[in-house]
């Protein structure tokens, strides 16, 4: 969820960390600080809230150094305040640490440590403490004034004194929990070492610069070629190259690949917010996942359905009998629509689960039993966790993410990459429909796999979903429309979204995008289940946001919108072309979508307007929709 960036062999490293730091923002924090080396010692400046903080204390007291580590705090344990930023020191102030995660077991560790001072209220510090307490030995061995920062710290090795990386070594091999820890030292000031577990950690070397990051984001303006850390290692980083271990020691090998997007498209580029500028770039992004799906096996046979990537063999899926779709947030609801897919071409019972729940209500999983875990980033954490837990029982699991070489990616049995594009808003939208795009096509392949959907009605769904980028840039026409509709109700307190079938997960969606970025309070629920309860809360003045589209089930919607505006309530209604008209009688205002070329591709439309709408909400309020607070683009922690 934090952020961390480290830079060593950059002249002006803490300019070079600021900036990474600004590109990482979108992941969410309350507090953020810089620390750089320097054999007279650590220099270090910290502040509460936002980066503009920080920079303002930089002006008055800059930072000059070739090494310099930054980090962005969501706050986890004590309150978001200067003394709980991060980076942390040790009390000699020789060691200085940053870390994203939870230490489960700091304070036992801190209990270890006996009569020692705290400066903070974090479980971040006492590792900092453990670090300089392996450090406190003899003096080391004198190296040659020209030796390299790996040639110094392995004559101090040889001399019986641990160097930085023994030292973290020694360290992480007695913390439980989670973390991505990044650590320099006084002692070796052109070195960052940095250690991983279950919380993603990337590294890059480029002109003799070295690089560590939370997030691709922060080193995209220096190189687009990286390597992810796996769970388990560590990585000396100085100017002249990496050294990557195992908590032996043993060389490892980290996952090394190309990040295939350039800056510009982490830039606003004309946008007020990267969230309209994301909302905008859905067209485009739901293309690309759905490009070139439909190819012939062999010359003279019918075009099928082809994800090469899942790296799962389609024979595979026809002894599947039962599906668990695990994810949370945003990519829930994804997979809610991707229940009804899976199920309507393919037979198999789904169930959707939250994520975190998963593993701890001895869920029913065998060799069996497929599980699809999504998450936007793949370091989702509960998900991860999830996939693992299932991965134990042998079932296979496919990963559906949209950034490659990630863990959740990297674990997994099989993948399907959704082709977003980086996502910097807080709140997702463009990773979310693209989801729903790889829940259909699943679902699809899955029906294909198991005999159910023949090639030519593969051939006529997929031509149909072609369609979709077209009809969404007409929904994004009605921006207009949808602003107005924000001036009229941005002022409501509550709002009730309602929808059946394909519309559900949608008004969940819509409801969780309102609270997200606006503070309103808002709640989804069945149209069907109105009358069961939560009717109760209808009053004059109450909004109420209907999905009804023409379809199956829209007659049943009518009698809902009527049930609570017989109770006061105004009705925003989102229908179709098929179903507007017999809504302008039931409804206070009534927004005409595009009819979907395909009923399950209904909500990939339908999310969008509810997307704006909570877009103009929030900003008529003068929220900040990038950066909601509280709220973590990336979540790492249980």
């Amino acid at each position: 969820m934090c952020g961390i960036i480290g830079i060593t062999g950059q002249a002006a490293a803490v300019d070079g960390v600021v900036s990474g730091l600004r590109r990482l923002e979108y992941r969410g924090y309350d507090s953020a600080g810089v620390v750089t080396t320097d054999p007279k010692g650590l220099r270090l400046v910290k502040r509460a809230g936002k980066l503009d903080n920080l920079t303002a204390a930089l002006e008055g007291q800059p930072l000059s150094a070739s090494t310099a580590l930054g980090h962005t705090r969501w706050a986890t344990h004590g309150e978001p305040n200067d003394r709980n930023a991060h980076p942390h020191l040790d009390p000699s102030g020789r060691v200085a640490i940053v870390h994203n995660g939870i230490i489960e077991n700091y304070q036992t560790l801190k209990a270890e440590l006996g009569d020692v001072r705290f400066a903070s209220e974090t479980d971040s510090e006492v590792v900092a403490h453990l670090i300089a307490e392996e450090l406190a030995a003899p003096a080391p061995a004198t190296a040659p004034a020209t030796a390299t920062a790996a040639e110094r710290a392995m004559s101090t090795a040889e001399a019986g004194t641990p160097d930085l990386l023994a030292a973290v070594r020694a360290v992480v091999a007695r913390l439980e929990g989670a973390y991505a820890l990044c650590v320099v030292a006084a002692d070796d000031p052109e070195t960052l070492v940095v250690a991983k577990h279950e919380a993603p950690l990337i590294l890059a070397q480029a002109d003799g610069v070295g690089y560590c990051a939370s997030d691709v984001a922060a080193l995209i303006e220096h190189t687009n070629e990286v390597a992810a850390l796996l769970d388990g290692q560590l990585a000396r980083i100085t100017p002249d190259g990496v050294e990557v271990v195992d908590v032996d020691g043993a060389p490892a090998t980290p996952h090394a690949y190309t990040v295939d997007w350039d800056l510009a498209a982490a830039e606003k580029q004309g946008y007020d917010h990267f969230m309209l500028k994301e909302i905008h770039e859905q067209p485009q992004a739901v293309a690309d996942t759905l490009l070139d799906r439909l190819n012939a096996p062999a010359p003279g046979l019918p075009p099928r359905l082809q994800l090469d990537e899942l790296r799962i063999d389609e024979g595979e899926f026809s002894r599947i009998d039962k599906v668990f779709i695990l994810a949370c947030g945003t990519s829930l609801h994804a997979g809610m629509v991707g229940k009804l897919a899976i199920e309507h071409w393919a037979g198999i019972p789904v169930d959707v689960e939250v994520a975190s729940e998963f593993r701890y209500r001895d869920p029913i999983v065998d060799p069996h039993t497929l599980v699809i875990a999504i998450s936007q980033s793949g370091e989702t954490i509960d998900t991860i966790a999830g996939a693992a837990h299932a991965r134990d029982q042998r079932a296979p699991v496919i990963a559906l993410t949209n950034v490659v070489g990630s863990t959740l990616a990297r674990d997994a049995d099989g993948v399907l990459y959704t082709h977003a594009g980086p996502e910097v808003a807080v709140a997702s939208t463009k990773a979310f429909t693209t989801q729903i795009v790889g829940c259909l096509l699943l679902g699809l392949y899955l029906g294909q796999a198991r005999g159910r959907v023949y090639s030519s009605e593969v051939a006529d769904i997929l031509e149909r979903f072609d369609r979709v980028p077209d009809a969404l840039r007409e929904v994004l026409a009605l921006d207009g429309q949808l602003r107005e509709l924000a001036q009229r109700y941005h002022d409501v307190d509550s709002t009730m979204f309602i929808g059946r079938h394909a519309g559900l997960p949608i008004a969940m969606e819509g409801a969780l995008k309102l609270k997200e970025i606006s503070y309103l309070h808002a709640e989804a629920f069945p149209a069907g289940e109105m009358k069961h309860g939560p009717i109760a809360l209808i009053e004059p003045g109450s909004l109420v946001v209907a999905l009804a589209p023409a379809g199956h089930v829209f007659g049943k919607m009518v009698s809902n919108i009527q049930e609570v505006r017989a109770r006061g309530a105004s009705v925003l209604a989102i229908g179709t072309a098929g179903s507007t008209a017999a809504l302008v009688e039931h409804a206070d205002d009534v927004l005409t979508l595009p009819e979907p070329p395909h009923e399950l591709a209904g909500p990939v439309l339908s999310v969008v307007p509810l997307q704006l709408f909570s877009y103009h909400v929030a900003t008529l309020r003068g929220e900040d929709v990038d950066q909601p607070r509280n709220l973590a683009k990336t979540v790492t922690v249980e």
